[in-house]
């Protein structure tokens, strides 16, 4: 007899990155059969119980043939969530076109598509969640990161939209906001130098002194806040929102 996590069904996409993968790892360990998405080869210790899709979410094909899958695995997704983004550093006036248009297809329109694909199997849960993974650049940016913060204010704007779309059909839509957190991307980032420091490892350090805390997150911590929005036992009153998790970075005055 299967439990009630035993009975539910996550789509994950990004799961090969940081975030992505301790998402996936927590949903898996509490039960949910999950189907992860990665333009890149997952590698070994995918769960059993589940199913990997390598697809490129830029690309509107890739898009539906992930949902053509998901639906030869499962009759209904109780949570989608949305993770996979690509940044581009760069300042504005140098960005290019076809630069401008990856960030946007991978992190905007992609949620856009995918939610269009998913929603029958959505719907036929009866009730269940989208989650998108937002950032605080949706809401407070750094210099020579325009597209990514544009996509990602764009994603939370969506966000509420979903939300109001969807809620006639019991789908919850709510957004993450992550600040700095220590993942390949972040790391990336850095090295690219859209922050200030001579190190990556200066640069985290700086980071960590603008939080209230002290530190930078952990993949782990932004998995679970993802794991209490998709859980409709834990949040099924939550809809339309979104959800910063900086360390207190936004709640101090950048004039103190």
């Amino acid at each position: 007899m299967q439990t009630e996590t035993e009975n539910r069904s996550v789509l994950i996409t990004g799961v090969g990155g940081g975030i992505g993968r301790a998402t996936l790892k927590l949903f898996s360990d509490a039960g949910w059969y999950v189907i992860g998405v990665d333009r890149k080869d997952f590698g070994e210790g995918f769960p059993a119980r589940g199913h990997f899709i390598r697809a490129d979410i830029s690309n509107p094909a890739d898009i539906h043939l992930i949902y053509e899958q998901a639906h030869t695995c499962v009759e209904k997704l109780d949570a989608v969530v949305n993770n996979a983004a690509v940044q581009v550093a760069r300042p504005l006036v140098e960005t290019t076109i076809e630069e401008w248009d990856m960030v946007m297809n991978s992190n905007l329109r992609s949620v856009f598509l995918g939610a269009k694909l998913a929603f029958p199997l959505l719907k036929a849960a009866g009730a269940s969640a989208i989650v998108n993974v937002s950032s605080v650049h949706a809401v407070a940016t750094s210099a020579n990161i325009a597209a990514y913060a544009a996509s990602k204010g764009g994603l939370l704007a969506l966000t509420r939209a979903m939300a109001i779309e969807f809620a006639p059909d019991n789908i919850r839509v709510n957004a993450i906001l992550p600040g700095a957190v220590d993942t390949p991307m972040l790391r990336a980032g850095l090295d690219r130098g859209h922050l200030g420091g001579e190190s990556v490892t200066a640069r985290l350090d700086n980071l960590a002194r603008k939080t209230v805390n002290g530190r930078i997150g952990t993949p782990e911590e932004i998995a679970h806040a993802i794991y209490f929005l998709a859980d409709n036992t834990q949040s099924s009153f939550m809809t339309g929102q979104g959800m910063l998790i900086d360390g207190g970075a936004t709640a101090r005055l950048s004039t103190e």
